[in-house]
């Protein structure tokens, strides 16, 4: 038995504050105590301390924060970040399916996906629910890279038979290599699958048809894809799938909307819609930086609030411009004030932790700083620039937090641990034992 103790400013939230009274849990002076890289024990340092006499502490200098959990992201498109021109179908043809065509080769997926855990770590994230390619290769990239630091990580193959040359599978692959993805790596360590049709217009209705069929046969498995982004895409899928009522009943009639399934975006969403995903328990990953980046428009929060829809928060690298969930979170506020809704930092820092966390059923084991859960955590710096030193010195739990989030980025991030291990610190530029 390996027991750690860590003292500090520490802050998470029990759940959405949307949904109930009171949910903010802050120590103000508090302690962590680490057993076997599970959380054993938390609260004000005064209290817990005299349960661990002898105990060496650590003092770490920040507020420390749960794990960041990025609802929605490609690590095959780190590389593309920042690429300019075009609404999201020209920029896919353009600058995207060019770039994940080399994904084919294991050597390279490996290299990239080495590179976007380290910058996760960097940026404070320490789960992700992750878009491959259609190359079953960079999915066994993705989680062996995954797997070797120990990460709580969900990823899936990209199912795309009416894909580019290149990127385009069969219906008959999809299944095969599905099975054998969930078969291997499902469940292994800290790793979950998810079934990933890209979207609507990348697959044929047979394949739409065994991705619901996948979904049945692995219930522990999610579902990720992509919904009402855009609305030229949106146009497309209506014209395609003119017997649906909506973009979303589109993936309704192939089993695709369930408990389980997370939708990235939905940022043109009928009421209906939010009704069907209340009522199954799915839910949106939302994503302002990318959202801005590609002018799709703003996500309504107050329609999603209004219908109970279950929120995460995410980065959607490359048409993301930051993999800062901190700084996304600012975004999200921003995305949220011209539909006259102001969204709380505290709510905020919850889609990028808790909110997430149960958008991908892993609120179990991460999101929350609760005792029992795996001990993922960040400590964050106010003072980490002149400008947010200057804003938060004297100011108020919630001002501070909301000037980070809203000056804030990588630069804010002093560590970040996985399993109670320090995996990256600013000040050394590495992670240490």
């Amino acid at each position: 038995m390996t027991l750690q103790g860590f003292r500090g400013e520490i802050l998470s939230l029990s759940c959405d504050p949307a949904e109930g009274p009171d949910p903010v849990r802050h120590e103000a002076d508090g302690f962590l105590v680490i057993e076997d890289g599970r959380i054993a024990a938390r609260g004000p340092f005064a209290d817990v301390s005299l349960h661990f006499p002898g105990l060496a502490v650590e003092q770490l200098r920040g507020l420390i924060v749960p794990g960041f959990i990025d609802a929605h992201v490609h690590y095959p498109q780190l590389g593309r970040i920042a690429s300019h021109g075009e609404q999201l179908l020209d920029w896919l043809e353009r600058h995207i399916f060019p770039a994940e065509k080399a994904f084919a080769d294991p050597v390279h997926a490996a290299g990239v996906a080495e590179e976007f855990l380290g910058e996760l770590l960097r940026h404070g994230t320490t789960s992700a629910l992750v878009f491959g390619t259609v190359h079953a290769a960079s999915v066994e990239a993705f989680f062996a890279a995954a797997e070797a630091r120990e990460l709580r990580m969900i990823c899936g193959k990209v199912l795309m038979d009416l894909g580019p040359e290149g990127l385009r599978d069969t219906v008959e692959a999809a299944r095969a290599e599905t099975e054998a993805l969930i078969a291997k790596w499902h469940g292994r360590g800290r790793l979950q699958y998810a079934v990933t049709p890209r979207y609507a217009l990348t697959s044929s209705d047979a394949q739409l048809a065994v991705a619901g069929e996948l979904l049945a046969a692995h219930p522990g498995v999610l579902l990720h894809t992509h919904l009402a982004e855009n609305k030229a895409e949106i146009a497309a899928v209506a014209a395609r799938f003119a017997e649906a009522v909506d973009y979303l009943d589109a993936y309704d009639r192939f089993g695709l909307v369930t408990d389980r399934s997370v939708f990235a975006h939905g940022v043109h969403l009928p009421d209906r819609s939010c009704e069907r995903l209340a009522e199954v328990g799915a839910g949106i990953a939302v994503c302002p930086s990318s959202n801005f980046f590609l002018g799709s428009g703003m996500f309504d929060f107050a329609q999603a609030e209004r219908h109970g829809v279950r929120l995460g928060l995410g980065s959607d690298i490359g048409a993301g411009t930051s993999l800062s969930l901190l700084h996304n979170a600012g975004l999200a506020y921003q995305a949220g004030l011209p539909g006259g809704y102001v969204l709380d930092p505290f709510r905020a820092l919850w889609l990028a932790t808790g909110g997430s966390a149960r958008l991908l059923h892993i609120d179990g084991e991460v999101g929350l700083l609760a005792e029992g859960q795996e001990a993922d955590f960040v400590v964050l710096d106010d003072a980490a620039t002149p400008l947010m030193a200057r804003r938060t010195a004297g100011a108020s739990l919630a001002e501070r937090l909301f000037a980070m989030q809203t000056l804030g980025d990588d630069r804010a991030v002093r560590q970040t641990y996985v399993m109670g291990r320090c995996v990256w610190d600013r000040d050394t530029g590495h992670g240490h034992a």
